[in-house]
């Protein structure tokens, strides 16, 4: 039987599976939404900047992060739920491409870890 679900777009594994509107990837546990799938490229192509469920971000919105995440240089974490408003999107190095101020400091973070607010 062919492999019809895309593979992810996070890590490349092909092992990934729809559920409900979305597709998961139970290597990396990154979810996408199933309707986003064939905008992907085109977002790409236009320069979009997308949060990890697809929608689009501009700069001003408000995300919410949807993991933990490690501080390089801080012994702090940024935890799953913290809410950051007024952020900038930026073209960094890495796929960092969101330039946000939170408790610890101005930072710039990867958007497929965001969700608009």
């Amino acid at each position: 039987m062919p492999h019809t679900t895309p593979a992810c777009p996070q890590c490349g594994q092909e092992n990934t599976y729809p559920d409900a509107d979305h597709f998961i990837c139970p290597d990396c546990a990154h979810e996408w939404p199933q309707a986003a799938a064939p905008d992907s490229d085109e977002a790409a192509a236009d320069g979009g900047v997308r949060d990890a469920h697809g929608n689009p971000l501009q700069d001003g919105d408000a995300v919410i992060l949807v993991k933990d995440l490690k501080v390089k240089g801080a012994s702090s974490v940024l935890k799953k739920g913290t809410k950051v408003k007024g952020i900038r999107l930026v073209d960094g190095a890495d796929g960092h491409n969101v330039d946000c101020k939170t408790e610890l400091g101005s930072l710039l973070l990867k958007s497929e870890f965001l969700k608009k607010a």
